[in-house]
């Protein structure tokens, strides 16, 4: 039996204290720090309130515009902005807000920073609760797609063009994939050109299940494998992608909005 997706605080999956950054600090700088720990964000904050949140997407941005990175500092990247919690709110709520929003969530005690709500963290709450319904309705059909031999430029013009998170590459055996996580990983290496073959720094096989695989299963499959994208496919073929956020919606569809505080935080939003 499962606990009760309702009751769950946020307190007790919210990565706490996360790490700030001052906004003066060089871009390479805050790179380095989240690749040697495998951080996807970093709180930007001059020490008094947090302006928001570095993400990969602005790394991919900043590549993307052609901009040296050696050159810009965090506040040069920008950030994305973020929704104020309060220590009361329910995994559920934070899970409704994330998806709503389409925002990062800091968490406050009064004044306080206490800590960061990640997808990841409410994959890892909501998986000691249970959902079989389909990922049907959660999933996107179109999967994009490049070959081994374009350029790490191209591949990821493509991922912030299309707003998305990893692309596949269809001519490598078992399918490859390359992730923003991926270009974080590689682009501290003194080693690393930005217009070497995209091939060289995907991962593959691609981890799949079948289609038809549940909410549950695909979470419990994410979570032993340690990935936030699992490939679905039918008949032997890759017909589409699963990420973590997907899993997040799913869970969280199923419950309607119960706190009637939660379409207040609309003007929380900081950026």
């Amino acid at each position: 039996m499962g606990l009760k997706i309702t009751n769950l605080p946020i307190s007790n999956y919210m990565t706490a204290y996360p790490i700030s950054v001052d906004p003066k600090v060089p871009l390479m700088e805050a790179i380095n720090f989240m690749a040697e720990r495998g951080f996807g964000n970093l709180v930007v904050s001059d020490g008094v309130t947090p302006k928001g949140i570095l993400t990969e997407r602005e790394i991919l941005k900043a590549i993307v515009d052609s901009k040296d990175l050696h050159k810009l500092k965090v506040r040069d990247a920008g950030w994305q902005p973020y929704v104020r919690l309060s220590l009361g709110y329910t995994v559920l709520d934070a899970a409704h807000q994330m998806i709503r929003k389409k925002s990062r969530l800091l968490v406050f005690d009064e004044d306080k920073l206490v800590g960061i709500i990640t997808v990841s963290d409410l994959l890892r709450a909501f998986r000691k609760t249970r959902n079989d319904s389909s990922l049907d309705d959660f999933i996107s059909t179109k999967v994009e797609k490049c070959k081994s031999s374009d350029s790490v430029f191209d591949a990821v013009k493509k991922l912030h063009e299309k707003r998305i998170g990893s692309i596949i590459i269809d001519d490598m055996k078992g399918h490859g994939i390359f992730t923003e996580r991926d270009l974080l990983t590689h682009i501290t290496s003194d080693k690393f050109d930005i217009y070497d073959q995209v091939g060289k720094y995907s991962s593959s096989p691609v981890i799949v299940a079948n289609v038809r695989i549940t909410v549950h299963e695909a979470a419990s499959i994410m979570a032993a494998k340690n990935i936030k994208r699992l490939g679905l496919t039918k008949d032997g073929l890759l017909v589409s992608m699963a990420t973590a956020r997907d899993i997040v919606d799913a869970y969280q569809s199923v419950y309607p909005v119960t706190n009637p505080y939660l379409e207040d935080l609309s003007e929380y939003i900081s950026g």
